[in-house]
């Protein structure tokens, strides 16, 4: 339809239209207004990644709808601040395929944009503050949010982040982000006291904890990944396929510079409590429908934590190379006879506890001074094929024969550069076609023992750095790439146990480089790692060589008149199971089953391990397992005796549902309600299972106090009577307990008394020396009418 009025009018009026747009586009880019503090902005990794990372920041997000102003902050005075990042801010560089000219005007307003202050106190912070305030102002704009990176030592971060909260957080409407960098603590217990410390600054959805392996382009490609190729690898990716998965990250340069960091912190809390940890979870988690969903990824990220293995002290090999300890003298000013224990080499082997998973080896390894550089994931698929030509006749995309692995090549080593490989006889991957390319072939490159061509290899079209693709996702508010409060202190609860029982271990030493050999090789069988080759000084023991634990034999003697194996713990457990499996062949042999009543505690959590993972001839099928005691709390509850076993051995064996005998506990949503009559419940399935209620075998413990199950001194309920299974009181929290009463105890063909540890000594003195005084202490009650009582007692327990 033509416009009736005059021709003149219609161009006017769309003349009118186009200045109005280009008004309310030209307001829309100068709308949103965000300023970012880089605190810290003179250290190392400010000069070295992060203002680089800002400028990249700056070319992919200006005029896109918002203006920006970085603030560079530190200690440092302003005259010399100034000077160090006016050097800084000149040798930032572009992408590749920018004209020098273009690059030269994009860094010159970048510099424009970015100003050094000393921020100190709390009066510099609000200073920032009303200058943010007054440029928007001064601008036309609005504002929209905050970004703070922390690039200083987490010991500053309370008092910056009080400063924050109290001066220079931003207006009604608009976000604040804070970006911290890692090291999250020491342990457990000081990674909750720094979260709780910044928690009560900032919000959660504030909080950015970087991983800076997070932001590498082959670690962030896993769950995409994953995701695109989830029709070739859902009937792969689990424990019937997989035969095992490697995490690495190896480095050539020793620790020269930062021996006071590393004297602290070693290379287990360095690397892989964080980086290896991080991407055990991105290749083990349950994949979520929808990978682009932070809130979905993190908490299938805090599942896959959350079903990880404990570790023991034989899930880990040490080493540190020869020079450390020279150079901690030199830097440190340590005296000449110091020799360090921290160690600059590691190897783990982690577990995970779920259907997916369960058997399949994560070997996690990482150390300094070591042959060559390079950092991947491997997954190793089983071979399961069985060829009948001869090798020379396999194609790599055709035989099964040939390994089947896919590798995440994060970088380094021969190839050089990321990568992500994946064997040519599985299948061909999907990769986005506009960020992956395929790698060009080099015949004589060989990787994991196969050519580079028996693999379809990908890399990145554009190589980029992680801190500018994680400042990034800061800026677009992407979580996932980042390290909740959950997800951190889920992972200290996994590795503080492992760490605490080796921080007096000798690491292995080794000469460095090229030099090390075979001498850093380790095996794994069951649970346990173990150095593949013993080092050529402990083969022939000097002179003075001092006895070790393995030198002593099994003590046999006798202890309140019964037989009494005294041991180092990790034999007197070995010698328990032996024991048991004994009794249970017998048993199985003679009457078809056998009952094994078990107690709870600390102590017994080692032989439950010992029995899941040593003991394959073990008659499982055969066993009926019945609990000596049960704290009245759920069955599911962590302080549960049936939790623990649940844990540490029922999830690791094969044991018919039916023959499992929780104490009933928990009836009626009440926990140890007489009225409910649990033990009545529990004493008549007894009295119908078990013939003449005599289990074939009790494990019993004995607490510092004398009691035994959940027997009590000074408390006559359990130690005599007809009743077979009690209700008692603890002393100790949770103070209602569900028992085997001292009579059922004794009707028992064999009873076995586990006691370990220096804590231990004085009762087990005491209780040598007394008769039968089960008020007093009611393990020297315990006896069985007819069958064997053998104490089981370690060398700290029996001789202090």
């Amino acid at each position: 339809m033509k416009y009736p009025g005059h021709p003149g009018v219609w161009k006017m009026l769309t003349a009118a239209v186009c200045v109005a747009l280009l008004g309310c586009l030209h307001a829309q880019e100068l709308q949103g207004h965000i300023s970012v503090i880089l605190l810290g902005a003179t250290g190392d990794l400010a000069r070295k990644y992060l203002w680089q990372g800002l400028f990249q920041l700056y070319l992919d997000e200006a005029g896109k709808g918002h203006s920006f102003r970085f603030h560079g902050a530190a200690l440092t005075t302003t005259e010399q601040g100034q000077e160090v990042i006016a050097k800084v801010l000149e040798s930032l560089s572009c992408p590749k395929d920018t004209a020098p000219a273009r690059c030269a005007e994009l860094k010159d307003q970048f510099q424009q944009l970015s100003e050094y202050r000393r921020l100190k106190t709390a009066e510099d912070y609000l200073a920032l503050s009303k200058d943010i305030e007054a440029w928007v102002q001064r601008e036309g704009l609005q504002e929209v949010g905050r970004v703070f990176y922390f690039s200083v030592p987490p010991f500053a971060y309370a008092d910056i982040a009080r400063n924050i909260n109290s001066s220079c957080r931003p207006g009604p409407g608009a976000w604040l982000r804070v970006a911290l960098e890692k090291p999250f603590g020491h342990d457990h217990s000081s990674a909750q006291q720094l979260a709780t410390e910044l928690g009560s600054f900032f919000q959660e959805d504030e909080m950015y904890r970087v991983d800076h392996y997070l932001g590498k382009q082959v670690v962030a490609q896993i769950l995409p990944f994953r995701d695109q190729n989830r029709e070739a690898l859902d009937g792969l990716w689990n424990r019937h396929h997989v035969e095992r998965v490697e995490i690495i990250m190896k480095e050539t340069v020793d620790a020269e510079g930062r021996t006071s960091f590393y004297e602290e912190y070693g290379v287990i809390r360095d690397v892989l409590q964080n980086h290896l940890s991080e991407i055990l979870t991105l290749v083990a988690m349950e994949l979520p429908r929808n990978v682009s969903s932070s809130e979905a990824v993190l908490q299938h990220k805090l599942q896959a934590f959350r079903a990880l293995r404990g570790l023991q002290k034989g899930s880990a090999v040490l080493g540190q190379y020869q020079a450390y300890s020279e150079q901690v003298r030199r830097e440190l000013q340590k005296p000449d006879g110091f020799h360090s224990l921290t160690p600059t080499f590691a190897g783990i082997l982690v577990h995970i506890d779920n259907l997916r998973w369960e058997g399949v080896p994560f070997i996690l390894m990482s150390g300094k001074a070591l042959d060559e550089r390079v950092s991947y994931v491997r997954i190793l698929f089983k071979n399961q094929a069985c060829c009948v030509q001869s090798e020379k006749h396999w194609v790599p995309d055709q035989s099964r024969c040939l390994p089947q692995q896919i590798v995440f090549y994060i970088g380094h080593g021969e190839l050089g550069s990321p990568a992500v490989l994946v064997s040519r006889n599985l299948f061909r991957p999907s990769l986005p076609s506009a960020s992956w390319k395929e790698v060009p072939g080099q015949p004589e490159l060989h990787l994991f023992g196969r050519p580079l061509s028996d693999y379809y290899a990908y890399s990145p079209v554009r190589e980029q750095d992680a801190y500018s693709i994680l400042i990034s996702h800061i800026f677009h508010h992407r979580k996932d790439s980042f390290i909740t409060t959950e997800n951190l202190l889920a992972s200290w609860i996994f590795w503080t146990p492992l760490l605490d029982s080796l921080a007096h271990e000798v690491p292995r030493l080794y000469p460095g480089g090229a030099e090390n050999g075979h001498l850093l090789d380790f095996e794994f069988s069951g649970n346990h790692l173990a150095f593949s080759q013993q080092p050529l000084e402990q083969l022939v023991p000097g002179p003075g060589s001092g006895p070790t634990p393995s030198d002593f034999q099994v003590l046999r003697a006798k202890y309140r008149e019964s037989p009494l194996i005294s041991a180092w713990p990790e034999e007197l457990i070995a010698k328990l199971a032996d024991d048991i499996e004994a009794t249970a062949v017998q048993a199985v042999r003679r009457f078809g089953k056998f009952h094994l009543a078990l107690s709870g505690g600390s102590s017994p959590v080692a032989l439950f391990q010992q029995l899941a993972t040593g003991h394959y001839g073990f008659p499982w099928a055969h066993t009926h397992l019945w609990l000596a005691d049960e704290r009245c709390v759920p069955l599911w509850d962590p302080e549960s005796n049936f939790q623990g076993l649940q844990v540490h051995l029922l999830q690791h064996v094969r044991v018919p549902y039916y023959n499992i005998h929780p104490m009933p506990v928990h009836l009626r949503q009440r926990l140890c309600a007489e009225e409910d009559r649990g033990a009545q419940v529990y004493a008549e399935e007894i009295s119908a299972l078990v013939a003449n209620s005599s289990f074939d075998l009790v494990l019993l413990g004995m607490g510092t106090d004398g009691h035994t199950a959940s027997l009590f001194p000074q408390s006559p309920t359990g130690l005599d009577g007809e009743q077979l299974v009690v209700l008692t009181k603890s002393p100790f929290r949770p103070y209602q307990r569900m028992s085997l009463s001292l009579p059922l105890i004794n009707r028992a063909r064999k009873v076995a008394v586990l006691v370990m540890g220096r804590m231990k000594r004085e009762i087990a003195v005491l209780v040598s020396r007394v008769g039968h005084e089960p008020r007093k202490w009611p393990i020297s009650g315990v006896l069985p009418d007819s069958g064997q009582l053998v104490w089981y007692m370690d060398y700290e327990a029996f001789l202090g």
